[in-house]
């Protein structure tokens, strides 16, 4: 995400089973904590392995290993914030969004994506040892001296121990990456389920990865890929809508009780963040009992109805989708018809 809250001024210049640790280098402890209940995440001995070019083939290896047993993926990135605004007229809100989002991302560099692999109870996976795992991509493309970038979300990047001149020299090449992102087992398939928060930009940023070229010029084509490398997903700020909960996912956290594990605007933090807040909303605000003719109770997950929408962008910003096509708003009445659901 983001790192800073208003856009700022541009500025120039298996389960893992008993296999030992990888090659992932810089691994940081982040809590000796541990939360408890219902869904929560384990986080005892928590680490974010950090991932740089040197490591980036070694560290998708281990990611193939976890994802069939940890098939839901938090996800957030780390970006130079946003620079530029669109002009002309827009059909729409979620019309004028996308281009301000599609100018952003094809004038700026990723920074940072943090992934974190959980079961749907929020468990993480452990690598065959008692310590559990988040990963943190790195880059190199983006050079503080010479690109364009908004200044208060770089500062803020900084503030939280992001070192540019180290991800300038070992950082990760994002056509490699990409590469690597297309065999790893966690895109372009509908097993996968992604949990994000506000993640317009997020996917935006990952889709560039990789596709290798600018985003569509249209919201409806820009869908369809995202449709095509990442089949279920959910934006909690969305989610949002149908719980009393507002504010950012600081603030959302807060509110539920979940404690942040590492720093914040920091991907990897997020990521995991992101995926403690999921299990937790989903757990306290959509879970129904309901009763069926013989008076026994079966537990419902509701969310699943609200799959596949961006907050701002498609049906949430005034267009009407369903499965990459335009749709009457009828059609939409009920989303999961469109959006099989995951978790």
């Amino acid at each position: 995400m983001d790192a800073s809250s208003n856009s700022g001024a541009a500025s120039m210049p298996s389960n893992g089973g008993a296999r030992a640790l990888g090659a992932g280098d810089a691994i940081s402890s982040a809590s000796s904590g541990q939360h408890k209940g219902p869904g929560a995440l384990c986080t005892a001995n928590l680490h974010i392995r950090e991932v740089w070019e040197d490591n980036l083939e070694a560290e998708f290896a281990l990611i193939r290993e976890v994802v069939e047993a940890y098939p839901c993926i938090g996800m957030d990135t780390e970006f130079p914030g946003t620079v530029a605004r669109p002009v002309g007229s827009f059909k729409s809100a979620g019309e004028f969004y996308y281009q301000t989002l599609r100018n952003n991302v094809d004038m700026l560099k990723l920074i940072q994506l943090g992934l974190t692999f959980s079961d749907e109870n929020g468990n993480l996976p452990s690598l065959g040892t008692d310590e559990y795992f988040v990963w943190q991509f790195n880059f190199r493309e983006f050079r503080v001296d010479e690109d364009m970038f908004a200044q208060e979300s770089i500062e803020l990047l900084k503030q939280s121990g992001i070192d540019f001149d180290v991800m300038a020299t070992r950082g990760i090449d994002l056509a490699h990456f990409g590469e690597l992102l297309i065999s790893s087992g966690i895109v372009l398939d509908p097993d996968r389920t992604w949990l994000t928060f506000h993640s317009g930009y997020d996917f935006g940023y990952l889709l560039k990865a990789l596709i290798c070229q600018p985003l569509p010029q249209t919201e409806y084509e820009f869908f369809e890929l995202l449709r095509l490398y990442f089949p279920v997903f959910y934006d909690m700020k969305y989610l949002m809508k149908y719980c009393d909960l507002h504010g950012g996912l600081s603030r959302v956290a807060e509110v539920l009780d979940v404690e942040r594990i590492g720093p914040q605007h920091q991907a990897g933090s997020d990521s995991l963040i992101t995926t403690m807040t999921f299990v937790k909303m989903k757990n306290e605000y959509f879970l129904d009992f309901v009763e069926d003719a013989q008076d026994e109770t079966t537990m419902v997950e509701t969310h699943t109805q609200h799959a596949n929408v961006l907050f701002g962008l498609g049906s949430d910003g005034g267009a009407e989708w369903a499965n990459g096509t335009m749709a009457p708003a009828s059609a939409l009445a009920n989303e999961s018809q469109y959006f099989p659901p995951r978790f």
